[in-house]
């Protein structure tokens, strides 16, 4: 891949995870060459060969140090968690190389991705706030991305160079992330509220007359599905789904605005996560079962 002037550009992931692997294994025969990755995973004898194994599935070289993966680098791929998202951009700062683009892809609130932008461009590099707008399975390197700020339309072209979907959305870094956080209100949010809902129908045992309802009430959602998949979604990724939805309080509070709902999200989510449970068959019963006995 090369940029506007012709110039081969290196690519690394900082942090390496599903949604890292997920691109990088999507690209395949793609024109992604000399791909590196650095994950703090790699410093822990017990995480390093998982992180290992996921690299080499995907054709990414695991290197050692945040400096060897920005080494001559000029495509950054920033994909930690939420929480990690400012620490990550202020940890690679020394290390890049003039001109580089630092594409935050983080879900974060734009407040921070704002203060992650400053210390990026301060140390000479190009800051692209990008906000991933589907889950990255099984899309991979063709899930739906927001771009954002001052150069997101000399990346468009980069990542579309990639077989990517980038779509510019606003020229303020910032502008991509508030539409991931706010759409989360929602998301996320409804995540929680049918859990809370049919944990409590199950344990009554009116379920059924509650999904009838909200049938009734909305038929354009199959409710008796959207329970399973979003209690699903909670017990795999509730973690990590806390951590953004703590972004989407800060969003909200910044913008002067209360947290009510979003933080009331944040405790199920983790709720959910901490019970350690395995989602099992797509089978609505089973899971709400499952976590009654557990929480």
């Amino acid at each position: 891949m090369t940029d506007t002037a012709g110039n081969f550009l290196r690519i690394a992931f900082v942090g390496f995870g599903e949604a890292a692997h997920a691109i990088a294994s999507g690209w395949q025969a793609a024109p992604a060459r000399g791909l590196r990755a650095y994950d703090l995973k790699l410093r822990d004898p017990e995480a390093a060969e998982q992180v290992t194994m996921r690299c080499g599935a995907a054709g990414v070289e695991p290197v050692a140090s945040l400096e060897e993966a920005l080494d001559g680098t000029g495509l950054i791929f920033s994909l930690v968690t939420a929480d990690q998202a400012l620490e990550a951009a202020r940890a690679a700062a020394p290390y890049l190389t003039p001109g580089a683009y630092w594409l935050d892809c983080n879900s974060c609130a734009p407040q921070t991705k704002q203060k992650a932008a400053a210390l990026i461009e301060e140390a000479g590099g190009r800051y692209v706030d990008v906000a991933v707008m589907a889950p990255v399975y099984p899309k991979r390197h063709q899930v739906p991305l927001l771009l954002a700020g001052p150069h997101a339309g000399e990346v468009a072209g980069l990542l579309e160079q990639l077989d990517m979907r980038p779509r510019l959305t606003g020229e303020k870094v910032g502008d991509a992330s508030s539409v991931k956080m706010l759409r989360s209100v929602i998301i996320k949010g409804l995540e929680a509220l049918t859990t809370e809902c049919l944990l409590a129908a199950r344990r009554a045992g009116v379920e059924d007359a509650v999904l009838a309802s909200l049938q009734a009430s909305d038929p354009g959602i199959d409710w008796h599905a959207r329970g399973s998949y979003n209690l699903e979604r909670m017990i795999v990724h509730g973690a990590r789904r806390a951590a953004e939805v703590e972004e989407v309080c800060v969003t909200l509070r910044e913008f002067g605005l209360p947290d009510w709902m979003s933080s009331g999200t944040v405790r199920w989510q983790r709720t959910i996560s901490d019970l350690r449970l395995d989602p099992g068959d797509d089978d609505l019963a089973q899971r709400f079962d499952a976590v009654l006995r557990t929480l």
